[in-house]
Protein backbone atom coordinates (compact mmCIF):
# COMPACT_ATOMS: atom_id res chain seq x y z
CA UNK A 1 0.00 0.00 0.00
CA UNK A 2 1.29 3.43 -0.85
CA UNK A 3 2.39 5.78 1.90
CA UNK A 4 -0.55 7.69 3.25
CA UNK A 5 -3.01 4.93 2.42
CA UNK A 6 -5.16 3.28 5.03
CA UNK A 7 -6.14 -0.31 5.57
CA UNK A 8 -8.69 -1.61 3.10
CA UNK A 9 -10.69 -4.80 3.56
CA UNK A 10 -11.54 -6.96 0.58
CA UNK A 11 -13.95 -9.90 0.50
CA UNK A 12 -13.28 -12.28 -2.38
CA UNK A 13 -16.36 -14.25 -3.38
CA UNK A 14 -15.31 -15.92 -6.62
CA UNK A 15 -16.29 -19.55 -7.19
CA UNK A 16 -18.81 -19.38 -4.34
CA UNK A 17 -16.10 -19.08 -1.70
CA UNK A 18 -15.56 -16.25 0.74
CA UNK A 19 -12.27 -15.13 2.22
CA UNK A 20 -11.34 -11.98 4.08
CA UNK A 21 -8.27 -10.00 3.08
CA UNK A 22 -6.77 -7.13 5.02
CA UNK A 23 -5.03 -4.93 2.54
CA UNK A 24 -2.14 -3.75 4.07
CA UNK A 25 22.65 -1.18 -12.71
CA UNK A 26 25.00 -3.16 -13.38
CA UNK A 27 28.02 -4.09 -15.37
CA UNK A 28 27.14 -4.97 -18.95
CA UNK A 29 27.37 -8.72 -19.34
CA UNK A 30 27.82 -10.06 -22.84
CA UNK A 31 28.67 -13.65 -23.55
CA UNK A 32 31.97 -14.34 -25.29
CA UNK A 33 31.27 -15.35 -28.84
CA UNK A 34 34.79 -16.72 -29.46
CA UNK A 35 34.57 -19.64 -31.84
CA UNK A 36 30.95 -20.24 -30.83
CA UNK A 37 28.47 -20.88 -33.57
CA UNK A 38 25.49 -18.64 -32.94
CA UNK A 39 22.38 -18.90 -35.05
CA UNK A 40 21.50 -15.54 -36.55
CA UNK A 41 17.89 -14.69 -37.21
CA UNK A 42 16.64 -12.63 -40.10
CA UNK A 43 15.67 -9.69 -37.90
CA UNK A 44 16.27 -6.22 -39.21
CA UNK A 45 19.47 -4.58 -38.04
CA UNK A 46 21.47 -7.81 -37.68
CA UNK A 47 24.79 -7.71 -39.46
CA UNK A 48 25.78 -10.59 -41.71
CA UNK A 49 29.43 -9.68 -41.86
CA UNK A 50 31.82 -8.31 -39.30
CA UNK A 51 34.30 -9.19 -36.60
CA UNK A 52 33.02 -11.01 -33.54
CA UNK A 53 34.06 -9.36 -30.30
CA UNK A 54 36.26 -11.27 -27.88
CA UNK A 55 37.12 -10.64 -24.25
CA UNK A 56 40.19 -8.59 -25.13
CA UNK A 57 38.22 -6.22 -27.33
CA UNK A 58 35.50 -5.92 -24.71
CA UNK A 59 38.05 -4.94 -22.09
CA UNK A 60 39.16 -2.12 -24.36
CA UNK A 61 35.58 -0.96 -24.83
CA UNK A 62 34.72 -1.00 -21.12
CA UNK A 63 34.86 2.36 -19.39
CA UNK A 64 37.31 2.08 -16.46
CA UNK A 65 35.05 4.28 -14.30
CA UNK A 66 31.50 2.91 -14.76
CA UNK A 67 32.53 -0.40 -16.44
CA UNK A 68 29.76 0.03 -19.04
CA UNK A 69 30.50 -0.36 -22.73
CA UNK A 70 31.53 2.91 -24.35
CA UNK A 71 29.82 4.57 -27.29
CA UNK A 72 30.92 7.64 -29.28
CA UNK A 73 32.30 10.00 -28.35
CA UNK A 74 34.97 7.85 -26.66
CA UNK A 75 37.54 10.08 -24.96
CA UNK A 76 41.20 9.45 -24.23
CA UNK A 77 43.99 11.18 -22.32
CA UNK A 78 47.41 12.02 -23.87
CA UNK A 79 48.66 8.63 -22.60
CA UNK A 80 45.93 6.71 -24.43
CA UNK A 81 43.68 5.83 -21.47
CA UNK A 82 40.02 5.88 -22.48
CA UNK A 83 36.70 6.58 -20.79
CA UNK A 84 33.10 7.29 -21.78
CA UNK A 85 31.62 10.73 -22.29
CA UNK A 86 29.35 10.46 -19.24
CA UNK A 87 32.29 9.74 -16.93
CA UNK A 88 34.49 12.43 -18.48
CA UNK A 89 32.30 15.06 -16.82
CA UNK A 90 32.30 13.15 -13.53
CA UNK A 91 36.10 12.97 -13.21
CA UNK A 92 36.50 16.73 -13.73
CA UNK A 93 38.58 16.37 -16.90
CA UNK A 94 41.28 14.33 -15.12
CA UNK A 95 42.28 10.86 -16.35
CA UNK A 96 41.31 8.36 -13.62
CA UNK A 97 44.21 6.12 -14.60
CA UNK A 98 47.24 8.42 -14.85
CA UNK A 99 45.78 11.69 -13.49
CA UNK A 100 46.75 13.66 -16.60
CA UNK A 101 44.42 16.31 -17.91
CA UNK A 102 42.05 14.75 -20.43
CA UNK A 103 41.50 17.62 -22.82
CA UNK A 104 39.21 16.92 -25.78
CA UNK A 105 40.93 14.02 -27.53
CA UNK A 106 38.64 11.50 -29.26
CA UNK A 107 39.75 7.88 -29.59
CA UNK A 108 38.65 7.55 -33.20
CA UNK A 109 40.53 4.27 -33.69
CA UNK A 110 38.58 2.50 -30.93
CA UNK A 111 35.31 3.94 -32.21
CA UNK A 112 36.15 2.52 -35.66
CA UNK A 113 37.00 -0.88 -34.20
CA UNK A 114 33.67 -0.96 -32.36
CA UNK A 115 31.85 -0.15 -35.60
CA UNK A 116 33.13 -3.38 -37.16
CA UNK A 117 32.06 -5.66 -34.29
CA UNK A 118 29.14 -8.05 -34.06
CA UNK A 119 27.94 -8.68 -30.52
CA UNK A 120 25.22 -10.75 -28.82
CA UNK A 121 22.36 -9.21 -26.87
CA UNK A 122 23.02 -8.86 -23.13
CA UNK A 123 19.91 -10.98 -22.58
CA UNK A 124 21.37 -13.95 -24.43
CA UNK A 125 21.13 -16.11 -21.30
CA UNK A 126 17.39 -15.31 -21.12
CA UNK A 127 16.71 -16.52 -24.65
CA UNK A 128 17.76 -13.83 -27.14
CA UNK A 129 20.23 -15.36 -29.57
CA UNK A 130 20.42 -12.58 -32.16
CA UNK A 131 23.74 -10.95 -33.09
CA UNK A 132 23.90 -7.20 -33.66
CA UNK A 133 26.31 -4.57 -34.93
CA UNK A 134 27.92 -2.96 -31.90
CA UNK A 135 26.16 0.38 -32.34
CA UNK A 136 22.73 -1.30 -32.83
CA UNK A 137 22.99 -3.43 -29.72
CA UNK A 138 21.98 -0.77 -27.20
CA UNK A 139 18.83 0.22 -29.08
CA UNK A 140 17.79 -3.41 -29.44
CA UNK A 141 18.26 -4.12 -25.73
CA UNK A 142 15.91 -1.29 -24.76
CA UNK A 143 13.08 -3.17 -26.49
CA UNK A 144 14.28 -6.79 -26.43
CA UNK A 145 11.35 -9.07 -25.66
CA UNK A 146 13.61 -11.18 -23.45
CA UNK A 147 14.59 -8.31 -21.17
CA UNK A 148 13.54 -8.80 -17.52
CA UNK A 149 10.25 -7.43 -16.27
CA UNK A 150 10.05 -4.96 -13.39
CA UNK A 151 8.10 -6.01 -10.32
CA UNK A 152 4.47 -5.00 -10.98
CA UNK A 153 3.61 -4.46 -7.32
CA UNK A 154 1.79 -1.17 -6.84
CA UNK A 155 2.28 0.90 -3.74
CA UNK A 156 6.04 0.59 -3.29
CA UNK A 157 9.17 1.31 -5.28
CA UNK A 158 10.26 -2.31 -5.61
CA UNK A 159 13.46 -2.73 -7.64
CA UNK A 160 13.20 -6.49 -8.19
CA UNK A 161 13.30 -7.64 -11.82
CA UNK A 162 13.01 -11.07 -13.40
CA UNK A 163 11.01 -13.35 -15.65
CA UNK A 164 7.31 -13.93 -15.05
CA UNK A 165 7.65 -17.09 -12.97
CA UNK A 166 10.21 -15.39 -10.72
CA UNK A 167 7.98 -12.35 -10.22
CA UNK A 168 4.92 -14.48 -9.40
CA UNK A 169 6.84 -16.15 -6.56
CA UNK A 170 8.22 -12.76 -5.49
CA UNK A 171 4.74 -11.19 -5.36
CA UNK A 172 3.39 -14.06 -3.29
CA UNK A 173 6.30 -14.46 -0.87
CA UNK A 174 7.62 -10.92 -0.48
CA UNK A 175 4.59 -8.70 -1.11
CA UNK A 176 2.01 -11.19 0.23
CA UNK A 177 -0.21 -10.66 -2.80
CA UNK A 178 -3.09 -13.13 -2.97
CA UNK A 179 -3.14 -15.61 -5.85
CA UNK A 180 -6.49 -16.71 -7.26
CA UNK A 181 -7.28 -19.33 -9.91
CA UNK A 182 -10.11 -18.41 -12.24
CA UNK A 183 -11.23 -15.97 -14.92
CA UNK A 184 -14.14 -14.38 -13.03
CA UNK A 185 -14.05 -12.42 -9.82
CA UNK A 186 -16.31 -10.65 -7.35
CA UNK A 187 -14.63 -8.26 -4.94
CA UNK A 188 -16.10 -6.11 -2.21
CA UNK A 189 -13.97 -3.17 -1.09
CA UNK A 190 -14.71 -1.85 2.39
CA UNK A 191 -13.10 1.32 3.72
CA UNK A 192 -14.10 3.41 6.69
CA UNK A 193 -13.60 7.17 6.46
CA UNK A 194 -13.03 7.15 2.67
CA UNK A 195 -12.82 10.96 2.66
CA UNK A 196 -9.43 10.64 4.35
CA UNK A 197 -7.93 8.68 1.47
CA UNK A 198 -6.85 11.03 -1.31
CA UNK A 199 -3.99 9.08 -2.86
CA UNK A 200 -3.54 5.36 -2.29
CA UNK A 201 -2.70 2.29 -4.31
CA UNK A 202 -3.52 -1.35 -3.75
CA UNK A 203 -2.76 -4.45 -5.79
CA UNK A 204 -4.91 -7.07 -4.16
CA UNK A 205 -4.90 -10.14 -6.37
CA UNK A 206 -3.07 -11.97 -9.14
CA UNK A 207 -5.34 -14.16 -11.25
CA UNK A 208 -4.14 -17.36 -12.90
CA UNK A 209 -6.30 -17.56 -16.01
CA UNK A 210 -5.70 -19.43 -19.30
CA UNK A 211 -2.29 -20.38 -17.93
CA UNK A 212 -1.29 -16.70 -17.66
CA UNK A 213 -1.23 -14.16 -14.83
CA UNK A 214 -3.23 -10.93 -14.51
CA UNK A 215 -2.83 -8.24 -11.80
CA UNK A 216 -5.93 -6.50 -10.49
CA UNK A 217 -5.31 -2.94 -9.27
CA UNK A 218 -7.53 -0.60 -7.28
CA UNK A 219 -6.52 3.02 -6.64
CA UNK A 220 -7.79 6.19 -5.02
CA UNK A 221 -6.51 9.47 -6.45
CA UNK A 222 -7.46 12.96 -7.58
CA UNK A 223 -8.56 13.35 -11.19
CA UNK A 224 -8.28 17.09 -11.58
CA UNK A 225 -10.17 18.36 -8.53
CA UNK A 226 -12.41 15.30 -8.26
CA UNK A 227 -11.56 12.35 -5.97
CA UNK A 228 -12.05 9.06 -7.81
CA UNK A 229 -11.47 5.34 -7.50
CA UNK A 230 -10.09 3.30 -10.38
CA UNK A 231 -9.86 -0.43 -11.06
CA UNK A 232 -7.88 -1.94 -13.91
CA UNK A 233 -6.09 -5.10 -14.99
CA UNK A 234 -2.49 -5.60 -16.10
CA UNK A 235 -1.13 -8.64 -17.95
CA UNK A 236 2.10 -10.30 -16.83
CA UNK A 237 3.71 -10.51 -20.25
CA UNK A 238 4.43 -8.40 -23.32
CA UNK A 239 1.97 -6.11 -25.06
CA UNK A 240 1.55 -8.32 -28.12
CA UNK A 241 0.45 -11.18 -25.83
CA UNK A 242 -1.83 -8.92 -23.78
CA UNK A 243 -3.80 -8.09 -26.92
CA UNK A 244 -4.98 -11.70 -27.08
CA UNK A 245 -7.15 -11.10 -24.01
CA UNK A 246 -10.01 -8.83 -22.97
CA UNK A 247 -11.65 -8.11 -19.64
CA UNK A 248 -14.68 -6.39 -18.21
CA UNK A 249 -15.37 -4.70 -14.87
CA UNK A 250 -18.71 -3.70 -13.39
CA UNK A 251 -19.80 -1.82 -10.29
CA UNK A 252 -23.24 -0.69 -9.23
CA UNK A 253 -26.20 -0.78 -6.88
CA UNK A 254 -29.74 0.59 -6.52
CA UNK A 255 -30.59 -0.07 -10.17
CA UNK A 256 -27.55 1.75 -11.57
CA UNK A 257 -24.19 0.47 -12.74
CA UNK A 258 -20.94 1.42 -14.44
CA UNK A 259 -19.19 -1.01 -16.80
CA UNK A 260 -15.80 -1.10 -18.44
CA UNK A 261 -14.41 -3.34 -21.15
CA UNK A 262 -10.88 -3.23 -22.46
CA UNK A 263 -7.60 -4.98 -23.13
CA UNK A 264 -5.29 -5.56 -20.15
CA UNK A 265 -2.14 -3.49 -20.28
CA UNK A 266 1.23 -5.19 -20.18
CA UNK A 267 3.28 -4.82 -16.99
CA UNK A 268 5.88 -3.23 -19.27
CA UNK A 269 3.70 -0.17 -18.59
CA UNK A 270 3.89 0.94 -14.97
CA UNK A 271 0.70 1.07 -12.93
CA UNK A 272 1.15 4.86 -12.75
CA UNK A 273 1.28 5.11 -16.55
CA UNK A 274 -1.91 3.05 -16.85
CA UNK A 275 -3.62 5.10 -14.16
CA UNK A 276 -2.65 8.42 -15.73
CA UNK A 277 -3.97 7.26 -19.10
CA UNK A 278 -7.33 6.50 -17.36
CA UNK A 279 -7.37 3.08 -19.03
CA UNK A 280 -9.78 1.36 -16.65
CA UNK A 281 -13.00 1.62 -14.67
CA UNK A 282 -13.17 5.10 -13.07
CA UNK A 283 -15.68 5.67 -10.28
CA UNK A 284 -16.21 9.19 -8.88
CA UNK A 285 -16.17 9.11 -5.09
CA UNK A 286 -19.70 10.52 -4.75
CA UNK A 287 -21.04 7.77 -7.01
CA UNK A 288 -18.99 5.12 -5.18
CA UNK A 289 -20.52 6.26 -1.88
CA UNK A 290 -23.99 6.20 -3.46
CA UNK A 291 -23.37 2.61 -4.53
CA UNK A 292 -22.24 1.91 -0.96
CA UNK A 293 -25.60 2.96 0.48
CA UNK A 294 -26.15 3.80 4.14
CA UNK A 295 -25.00 7.18 5.40
CA UNK A 296 -22.31 7.47 2.65
CA UNK A 297 -19.60 7.58 5.33
CA UNK A 298 -18.20 4.13 4.54
CA UNK A 299 -17.07 2.70 1.23
CA UNK A 300 -18.68 -0.65 0.44
CA UNK A 301 -17.98 -1.14 -3.22
CA UNK A 302 -18.56 -4.41 -5.08
CA UNK A 303 -16.56 -4.84 -8.30
CA UNK A 304 -17.20 -7.86 -10.51
CA UNK A 305 -15.33 -8.84 -13.62
CA UNK A 306 -14.18 -11.51 -16.00
CA UNK A 307 -11.29 -12.23 -18.34
CA UNK A 308 -11.63 -13.95 -21.68
CA UNK A 309 -9.42 -14.91 -24.58
CA UNK A 310 -10.05 -13.37 -27.99
CA UNK A 311 -10.45 -15.89 -30.80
Amino acid sequence: MAPGGSALKEVLESNSTGMDYEVKTTKVEVSNSNNNKTTKSGSAGIAKHGMHANNGVYELLECPVCTNLMYPPIHQCPNGHTLCSNCKARVQNTCPTCRYELGNIRCLALEKVAESLEVPCRYQSLGCHDIFPYYSKLKHEQHCRFRPYACPYAGSECLVTGDISTLVVHLKDDHKVDMHDGCTFNHRYVKSNPHEVENATWMLTVFNCFGRQFCLHFEAFQLGMAPVYMAFLRFMGDENEAKKFSYSLEVGAHGRKLTWQGIPRSIRDSHRKVRDSQDGLIIPRNLALYFSGGDRQELKLRVTGRIWKEE
